[in-house]
């Protein structure tokens, strides 16, 4: 096309099928398998026994995460694919937070209820403000993005959320369930 139009000739012509697609989401979910199954085992050799309840809040969180797109019906691609290896190692970035601001606690002499407690309260802010900002930049990515960037924003809006709930409230739970109440001089952690 134009003032000074060329003749095209085809060297070669290629057509991707379908196969090539699915052979990528499934390298995708093997990458989330096996970066999940590293995670989990890193914390609960770090971590001991919190970081088995760190494990179960984990796996819930991917459990709702899964969840909430299934009832959105969201298509999983490798963009959402990316959104959820992320949305694992914030809610792990989470745990962390929390676990290590009761090590703070314990070296600075409190008991182990003590500093379960203060490990909770001390860690929310952060955990909030680097959740926040991150979600505000999924909002952005969603509002601007096109296609794969939508998709992605949506699934990492959903994991953060998600996240949140488990790392404050699940890790929480499971803690108060299992300590809460009960006169312990010591916790592995």
């Amino acid at each position: 096309a134009g003032a000074l139009a060329a003749p095209i000739y085809f060297v070669e012509e290629r057509t991707v099928g379908p196969s090539m697609g699915a052979e990528n989401i499934e390298l995708g979910t093997l990458s989330v398998q096996i970066g999940f199954a590293l995670v989990l085992l890193f914390m609960l050799v770090y971590y001991k026994v919190f970081g088995l309840v760190a494990n179960i809040a984990l796996t819930l969180n991917l459990v709702l995460l899964v969840a909430v797109m299934s009832i959105l019906s969201a298509t999983l691609t490798l963009p959402g694919i990316a959104g959820i290896v992320l949305t694992v190692g914030m809610a792990v970035d989470a745990n962390v937070l929390i676990f290590e601001r009761i090590r703070e606690e314990l070296r600075d002499g409190r008991n182990p209820q003590q500093a379960i407690h203060q490990g909770y309260a001390n860690a929310f802010s952060t955990i909030a403000d680097a959740n926040i900002t991150t979600l505000i930049t999924a909002i952005i990515l969603f509002a601007v993005g096109t296609g794969a960037i939508k998709g992605f924003a949506v699934t990492l809006s959903i994991g953060i959320l998600t996240s949140m709930f488990t790392a404050i409230v699940g890790t929480r739970a499971i803690v108060n369930a299992v300590w809460g109440g009960k006169k312990i001089d010591k916790v592995s952690i």
